[in-house]
């Protein structure tokens, strides 16, 4: 495993433990992590924020790697990101695609479908009475 591919299962991993402050970290000052459905989020102080927010709601999450794949300064990790929230709970399929520097994520992208969040969030119609 080199160090990148390593860099990338402690960021997944890290994710459990629900510490904005912590996963920002992982990221270089002049990083971006960039949620695809979403706008580019740059400098880690700002992602710290974006992360701190979308996590506001999450009691619980584990995000297991279906599959890894790394490449020189390049890493793909195949995920389902499981999720709790107060809405509900999410199995979100996801592609994550990691470029690195030093050690650094100095690119994040996560490719998922919203409409899958979404849904999953959004409580079910209550019967006419």
């Amino acid at each position: 495993m080199n160090d990148n591919e390593r860099k990338v299962r402690d960021f997944i991993a890290a994710w459990s433990r629900l510490d904005a402050a912590e996963l920002a970290s992982y990221f270089a000052d002049d990083g971006c992590y960039w949620n695809m459905p979403a706008q580019p989020v740059r400098g880690r102080q700002n992602i710290e924020r974006m992360i701190r927010g979308f996590i506001a709601t999450w009691t619980e999450t584990l995000w297991d790697i279906r599959t890894l794949l790394a490449s020189g300064d390049r890493v793909v990790a195949e995920r389902l990101d499981r999720t709790k929230t107060k809405q509900g709970d999410v199995d979100l399929p996801c592609v994550g695609i990691f470029e690195m520097r030093d050690g650094m994520i100095v690119q994040g992208r996560d490719y998922f479908d919203l409409s899958t969040y979404r849904q999953a969030l959004t409580p079910p119609p209550r019967p006419a009475a």
